[in-house]
């Protein structure tokens, strides 16, 4: 008789990072229990072949707890965005979450996150890299397209990884965008594909009148400085790069081995197409 399954707990937030985490777990021989966030998760997860998917709304921090206890769960990982202004403004704390917020010092992602994760491993779930099921998916270290970047695109890349290191200080946001060496906007609650979208609004509308800007724009996305790779890691896709493409971005620059191409090479195809240079250097 063949031995059970190894169980693996996943909470579910937003995209397709979730439905990637969970069919690589699956093939790998886990019998997964997926936590399904209502307020995010797309309904396609009851479909995707998991144990049991049960669903949560955001605040249920204890039935997360009971859902995976009576699972014989002991391994998790959390996968999908859950966004910003959600977990601050939208939920409705539980007993345990209400209590777990009021201890908060700063009321930021990895504050909150972290915190949970402490709650998990106290009854017992111990909450685990979400891209340990997708290392092949991790940007590569190097020039990722057929063009490199320019001189220009380059000292932009310079100057946004330094902007983005001293935001992710303070957990503000990952994603900095930077045109011929100024910057034209930074992520905070509204998400990557959101800033650079702001990013190509505000540089159009120089276009009705004199600018000494270039209209190309450096997109640069980096980990946190000692990015949980539990939580909220980087993660780009090919919408990305159509929204950078409708932007007028030219040059997007991410962490090597700490972003996830979710589209995998097809992330590098769209970029070749819109004639986008992608690029993961070292932190």
């Amino acid at each position: 008789m063949a031995g059970a399954k190894e169980k693996l707990g996943l909470i579910a937030g937003n995209g397709r990072f979730p439905f990637l985490v969970l069919d690589a777990a699956r093939a790998q021989g886990f019998e997964v229990v997926v936590a399904a966030i209502k307020e995010e998760t797309f309904p396609e997860i009851e479909s995707r072949g998991a144990a049991a998917v049960h669903w949560l709304s955001l605040g249920e921090l204890s039935k997360l707890i009971e859902t995976f206890q009576q699972a014989g769960v002991q391994r998790a990982v959390m996968a999908g965005q859950v966004k910003h202004k959600q977990i601050f403004s939208s939920i409705r704390p539980d007993w345990r979450l209400a209590k777990l917020l009021l201890s908060l010092g700063t009321r930021n992602t990895d504050s909150l996150l972290g915190a949970v994760a402490k709650v998990l491993a106290d009854e017992g779930i111990t909450l685990e890299n979400s891209t340990s099921f997708l290392e092949p998916l991790l940007a590569k270290a190097g020039v990722l397209t057929k063009r490199a970047p320019s001189e220009q695109e380059r000292k932009n890349i310079v100057y946004g990884r330094d902007v983005a290191r001293h935001l992710g200080q303070f957990d503000i946001g990952q994603t900095v965008v930077v045109a011929e060496g100024a910057c034209v906007a930074v992520e905070a609650m509204e998400g990557t594909d959101a800033t650079i979208e702001r990013a190509g609004h505000m540089m159009a509308s120089l276009e009705s009148g004199p600018s000494t800007l270039s209209r190309a724009l450096t997109v640069v996305k980096i980990a946190k400085p000692n990015q949980d790779m539990r939580f909220d890691v980087p993660v780009i896709g090919v919408k990305t790069i159509e929204v950078m493409r409708k932007a007028g971005a030219t040059c997007l620059a991410v962490d090597a081995g700490k972003c996830l191409l979710l589209d995998g090479q097809a992330v590098i195809e769209a970029a070749d197409s819109a004639q986008i240079t992608l690029v993961a250097d070292a932190g």
